[in-house]
């Protein structure tokens, strides 16, 4: 028996370069079960979004599911990066109140939408368009993404629980006094002072402590029983494929492919780096070394979630996560991966895990994220300007997209403005 399990750990120290990486199985374990825990509320936001579009809720639990656990994996098996996929949130919003509800088109037209862009972004990507895309982004910028992604996810994370609300002043905090929001601040504390000890796996931990506090104290619902038979795919399997060729080369769905495509790509690219500065994976001159293969991860993921049956599949920021919990391999990755697989039987379980429970989660991972803003000179106002409207833009737009958006401009104008054009490259001018 120790045989067998030393030599399993020696092929997965193989496949995933665990030593080279200084971490070990049971910490990857540890970790991506983390990085699930923090995305499983996907599996059932993406459904009840999903569904307004008029698409069959157990198919898309199952589609859902499924393509996070083929991105993950891809991801973790390909580019060894310890970030997990899943269909993306805003995304999948604009598929169903947009293009859906507000332009008038069938699920399967969105469906058919978000293949082509899946296909054309694997063109992309052997092609090393999104790889350039990567690399020309200065340095200054994927500091000030890193931590935008921090105050964006620390933001959904405040938000989710009730601790800042809509109010008279556009934001405002919210009723400390609800036993809800007080469960998540218990979790909080939790949760930062076994960070604080250096205790191993102190997300889980926290997760698991606050779930079971929830439960018992009946604030949380209890799991409507444990195993489940798998929700059948067939209402929306293949369904893109479907759409009349008069719909398929029209110009609506050019506008909707075009869409969809740009805001994937920013998200992506915006994710991976800034995930990728966390985990300490970029290389000395700043770029991610296995972009290329990661991306190609993206672009596969997005193509099968499509033929599966749910909307565009990308690179999640909850990874942090589970980097913040030691994960530095592909093997964080295929853990979160599989997760997701099981999830399809045990649904009653992992749909339970409460947002009182994740929310102390994603606040703790954005203090971690914005260290980044050290790397800053804000004393030079050519990097200050961009970089402050990069991170700031995130949360206040609810939008990674826009922050880079905000960021590269106002980069590239203030750089030609103040005649430094030498600063900057072509392919930054091109992008912007």
């Amino acid at each position: 028996m120790q045989v067998t399990q030393t030599a399993n750990k020696n092929v997965l120290d193989r496949v995933f370069k665990l030593s080279e990486h200084n971490t070990n199985v049971k910490t990857e374990i540890m970790a991506g079960i983390t990085t699930f825990m923090t995305m499983a509320y996907i599996l059932v936001v993406n459904v009840n979004i999903l569904a307004d579009a008029g698409m069959d809720r157990g198919a898309v639990f199952a589609a859902t599911a499924i393509a996070a656990f083929i991105g993950s994996t891809v991801m973790g098996l390909l580019a060894n990066y310890p970030i997990a996929l899943a269909p993306g949130m805003g995304l999948n919003a604009f598929f169903a109140y947009t293009v859906v509800l507000g332009m008038g088109y069938s699920w399967q037209f969105a469906l058919c939408a978000v293949l082509i862009e899946g296909i054309i972004f694997i063109l992309l990507t052997i092609t090393n368009v999104r790889e350039k895309i990567i690399d020309c982004i200065p340095s200054v910028l994927k500091h000030a993404v890193t931590a935008g992604i921090g105050l964006f996810i620390a933001f959904i994370g405040l938000s989710n629980a009730g601790i800042v609300v809509n109010g008279a002043t556009i934001l405002a905090l919210g009723n400390l006094k609800d036993p809800l929001v007080l469960l998540t601040i218990v979790g909080l504390l939790l949760a930062a002072v076994l960070i604080a000890k250096n205790v191993k796996g102190a997300f889980l931990l926290a997760m698991i402590t606050i779930s079971a506090i929830g439960m018992v104290a009946g604030l949380v619902e209890l799991p409507k029983g444990i195993v489940s038979a798998a929700p059948s795919l067939k209402p929306v399997f293949l369904q893109a494929l479907s759409v009349p060729a008069e719909q398929i080369f029209s110009l609506d769905m050019v506008v909707v492919v075009f869409t969809f495509l740009f805001v994937d790509l920013f998200d992506t690219v915006g994710c991976l780096v800034g995930v990728a500065s966390k985990g300490n994976m970029l290389d000395e001159n700043g770029k991610l070394p296995k972009a290329k293969q990661a991306l190609f991860a993206d672009a596969v993921a997005t193509t099968s979630g499509a033929l599966l049956g749910t909307s565009t599949v990308t690179a999640y920021v909850e990874s942090a996560a589970g980097i913040g919990d030691g994960g530095r391999t592909g093997l964080t990755a295929v853990t979160t991966g599989l997760l997701f697989l099981l999830s399809l039987f045990f649904a009653p379980v992992f749909t339970a895990i409460p947002t009182q429970a994740t929310a102390p989660v994603l606040i703790l991972v954005g203090v971690m994220m914005a260290s980044s803003l050290k790397e800053i000179d804000f004393s030079d106002f050519t990097n200050a300007i961009p970089a402050f409207l990069t991170f700031a833009m995130m949360p206040l737009a609810y939008s990674i997209a826009d922050g880079i958006i905000f960021g590269i401009i106002s980069y590239v104008v203030l750089k030609i403005a103040t005649k430094r054009a030498k600063e900057i490259n072509l392919s930054l001018i091109i992008l912007s």
